[in-house]
């Protein structure tokens, strides 16, 4: 029942960004977002500007996430309402780019499937069902985040 408690009005720090509502999420954030990163960098790229933007997308909220998440746990963020305010808008900016990407990658991966190349394919679908739940990880952290960040 410890992640109930930090959730209204405090920032965590330290090992409480894992037992925590929402920064528990940290850690499934980075690992889906790899995952697509990943499987989209392994397979053909044939439209590189739709695939482009998911890549840019990948890696900049992989990155971008693991730099909150390690300022989190260092406790730079000194609990201020700031750092409350600036986790809701980074995770709902997070949440609208991997939207846009997940529909231009099941767009794509959509127009390939009449293709000799079965194997990319299936990549290709897994890297959008992948990329539908980061989305979802980062929608959820978004308005888990403004609940705490309108507690504060």
């Amino acid at each position: 029942m410890a992640s109930n408690t930090v959730l209204m009005g405090n920032l965590p720090r330290g090992c409480e960004i894992c037992t925590t509502i929402p920064d528990i999420l940290y850690l499934p954030e980075l690992v889906f977002g790899g995952l697509v990163w990943i499987l989209v960098a392994s397979t053909l790229v044939v439209p590189a500007n739709p695939l482009g933007w998911v890549m840019f997308v990948s890696v900049f909220c992989f990155v971008v996430t693991f730099i909150w998440m390690v300022v989190f746990a260092c406790g730079g963020h000194h609990n201020k309402p700031s750092w409350a305010a600036a986790d809701f808008v980074y995770h709902g900016i997070a949440a609208f780019f991997y939207l846009s990407a997940s529909v231009a990658l099941a767009r794509v991966t959509m127009e390939m499937r009449v293709g000799p190349v079965f194997q990319n394919y299936q990549l290709d679908i897994s890297a959008v069902v992948f990329s539908y739940v980061a989305t979802l990880l980062y929608f959820v952290h978004t308005i888990l985040s403004a609940v705490r960040w309108k507690s504060f």
